[in-house]
Parts: structure tokens; sequence; C-alpha cells
């Protein structure tokens, strides 16, 4: 049997090595002049692979169609990519928050397996070659299949056999790829194509177009795991390139007063507002939160940044209280070093209304109070996200509902499989989008 792979991600490949398993003869076709170009850039190059949570655990932190996952999940672990990786002679291990990470910080060794493992099935891959349109024909209806059902009485005689028709929501078959060097003919076709974010990786949204043409409904584009964009702007520019660690944020809808996100981790500042792995999993709350955009644009959408979470407000204050002490008789400016990074101290001197120059010991205790609320409170306001092109993940895509769970096939056209990111599912920062990847891609591979 022929299977033609659309698309050179980490389900492509995951979906191209498991077809050929099975003892087909492969065809990848990418684009791009090379495979993987999005997962060389993951986990800024380094690559987080998995997470070492639960599969169930996968689940809950997939808020887009989780549970249409739960198959998939189960046909291809976390367990079962760190088996493949080490089988061909990649080690892992594991960070904060369950993250896996190969031991070389390389997410390139990571493609290599992947490379490896086809060359050795003989997977022919068709660099620098788009896919077109998607060939289809209608089915006969007698072609459809007819299985035979046996029914027995308790004596064990034949009482009745009837056909059971196994008959498809749609009369429509793949027979094939058109591309851009010609036609290719095919039993099976799998697309896995990617989304619409980071297109000089090749992401640019073909695949939705592909499956739209022959009956599919492609759910609203949204971008998920972004950074996102603050009113701020002078603030952050200052704070450019500070990479804050051991935080928590909250956002908040000030004007319901209900809060949205809450996290614990790292975050960074940007030209344009912040980034970093908690305020990508915020956005990915954010873009679901109803009304957020008008609620953006009428500085409602409030990022709150506690940067002592380890130290209650009043601990804290004991904290300050005795770097005071001990600096008496220096200026504001100068009294704290020892309890925040250098790049932020003009920023809180400013926001906390304190002059600079005072001595630490004129400093009264509502100004001392007021510094410490600052600190556990620290704000900005959230103007929207960056483009969908700058998004780590898409969510939206080609409807669940069109999908068997079970197999990844199109219930609308016959022998036509999605794998990965092209599908209406998306999850949080940690290695979880990535293994929707490679199990969807084994999932269809294998059916």
């Amino acid at each position: 049997m022929k299977v033609i792979v659309i698309g050179g991600g980490p389900a492509g490949m995951m979906a191209a090595i498991t077809a050929s398993k099975s003892g087909h003869q492969v065809t990848l076709i990418e684009k791009m002049p090379s495979l993987g170009r999005k997962l060389l850039i993951t986990g800024k190059g380094r690559c987080n692979i998995t997470s070492s949570l639960d599969m169930s655990k996968f689940i809950e932190n997939t808020p887009t169609n989780g549970k249409f996952l739960y198959s998939c999940f189960q046909n291809f672990t976390n367990k079962d990519i760190i088996k493949f990786l080490k089988e061909e002679g990649l080690e892992v291990k594991e960070e904060r928050g369950n993250r896996i990470f190969p031991v070389t910080d390389k997410s390139l060794d990571v493609l290599k397996c992947f490379t490896k493992k086809m060359k050795e099935q003989n997977i022919k891959i068709q660099y620098n070659t788009r896919v077109t349109d998607l060939i289809v024909s209608e089915i006969q209806r007698n072609d459809l299949n007819l299985e035979l059902e046996s029914k027995k009485d308790t004596n064990q005689n034949i009482l009745e056999t009837k056909n059971k028709s196994v008959a498809r929501e749609s009369g429509l078959e793949i027979k094939g790829v058109k591309t851009s060097n010609g036609i290719e003919k095919a039993d099976k076709v799998i697309l896995a194509t990617g989304g619409k974010s980071y297109p000089l990786t090749g992401s640019t949204g073909d695949g939705y177009i592909l499956a739209k043409k022959v009956g599919h409904t492609i759910t609203e584009l949204r971008p998920s795991l972004i950074p996102l964009e603050t009113y701020e702007v002078e603030t952050c520019k200052k704070l450019q390139g500070l990479t804050l660690k051991n935080v928590a944020i909250t956002i908040t809808d000030i004007e319901k007063n209900k809060k949205i996100y809450e996290d614990f981790g790292e975050m960074i500042f940007t030209h344009f507002g912040v980034s970093g792995p908690i305020i990508l999993s915020a956005s990915a709350h954010l873009t679901r939160y109803k009304n957020n955009l008008e609620k953006m644009k009428n500085k409602k959408i409030v990022l709150k940044i506690d940067l002592k979470p380890a130290l209650s407000e009043e601990k804290l204050e004991e904290r300050i209280l005795r770097d005071f002490n001990e600096l008496k008789n220096k200026q504001f400016k100068n009294s704290l070093d020892k309890l925040l990074p250098q790049k932020i101290i003009p920023v809180i001197i400013k926001k906390s209304n304190i002059q600079e120059n005072k001595k630490i010991n004129e400093i009264t205790k509502e100004e001392r109070k007021k510094l410490v609320h600052l600190l556990k409170n620290f704000e900005i306001v959230v103007k929207g996200f960056r483009p969908i092109e700058e998004a780590i993940i898409t969510s939206g895509g080609v409807s669940t509902k069109e999908i068997n769970p079970k197999t990844m096939e199109s219930k609308i056209v016959r022998g036509l499989y999605f794998a990965g990111e092209i599908i209406d599912v998306d999850s949080y920062t940690g290695g979880f989008n990535l293994q929707i990847a490679y199990s969807t891609g084994y999932t269809a591979g294998s059916n």
C-alpha cells in the first residue's frame, strides 16, 4: 500500500515511521528544504520533548478538545517517545515542572533520531515540494464493505445471517495528491502540515486550505502560547531582556474582579511587553476568555507579578526593615540591591513614589508598606497578543467532530488521516503539544 505523508514536522515524521513499520511504501512530502524546522526552535533550541506527568494529566493540560485525544495518548505515551529516542541513542533528563529534555540540550539531536530512523526504513522524502490539492473520488455505493453477522440459538444452530453495513458518512475516498512536481497516486494520505504560527519554518496554514477543499470544517484560528503586549511599553523596554525566575503571576479581569489565571515560574520582559513560560501558558487562557480583546482595549485585563512569592507581606516587610537598618544612612536608591535584580530597581523606585535620594532613616512606615505592596503586586495592563505568526501553537483547525479519534481518519474522505497541529487541539507549555504530535502521528501511521 502506498502512503503519502504531507509535512515533515514531528507529527509527519512519526506518522511516516509508523506507517513504514507496518510494511507500507511511504513517501513524505515537505515544502521546505529540510525537515523539522519548527522542532529545532522548540524549548529555546533545547526541545522540551514531553512531560513526565501521567497521560491523564495531558488531557487536563489540553484545554481544546483534550478528551478527543484519549485513544491517541493511550496508543503512544510519553514513555514511548522516550523509549524511541533511547533506542536511537539519545538519553533524556527531567527538569523543573516535569519537563523532559535531551541530555545534550540540543533539539537537533532529537531531529537526528527521527531522520536516522526514516533513512533506515527507506522512507522516500521529497523536499521543496508543495502539495496544492488532494485528489479524491466518489465511492461507488456497492463498494462499501459488508460484514456477516451470525446469530445462534442455545443449541448452537445458526438462526439467521444478515448484512451489517459499515457505510461511511460520506462517499469520498483519497486517490492521491497534486504537487508542484506533478500528480502522486496514493492509497492513503496523512495530512500533518502544522498550524499557522512561525511561517518561516513552513507552518503557513496550507493544510487548512487542503482540508477545506475536500469538505472539512476549519474552526476559528487563534494564537495560543503567544507573548503579550502591554500598555506600559516604556517600562517593559527599560526591563527588556530581564528574566524573572520563581515569581508568581495573576491575570485578572478588574471589571468583574475575576481571576482568569495564576501561575508560578519564569517570565521575561520584551520590547513590546512580556513573554516566557508562565506568560505563554497565561495567553492560552486569555485567548479563550470571553470578550478578552474588548476588555484589553478598555484596559480591563491586568497582570500582577508577585516578585517575592515565598514571603508574605508581613515577612517581606520584616526583611526590608532588616536591610534598611543595615543601610539607614544610605540613599533609598542604594537599598534594594540584595532584594531585587539591578535592572528592575530604578523602575521599582519610580513606581514607589519614594524619592531615590531620600535617606533610608527618613522613609516613613506608610512609604515602606506601599513598597511592600508594590513588590507583591507589580501591575502591568495587558494590551493584546502578538501576531499569530509569533505564536508557538495555533489554536483551532480541522474540526475534531470530523475525525475518528481512534484512527485519526477523516469521517468525510476515506483514506485521509490527520496528525499534529492541523487538528483543533492544543495544550499549555510543558511538552504537551509535542506529545500530541507524536501520539496523533503514531495513531494515523498505524491505521
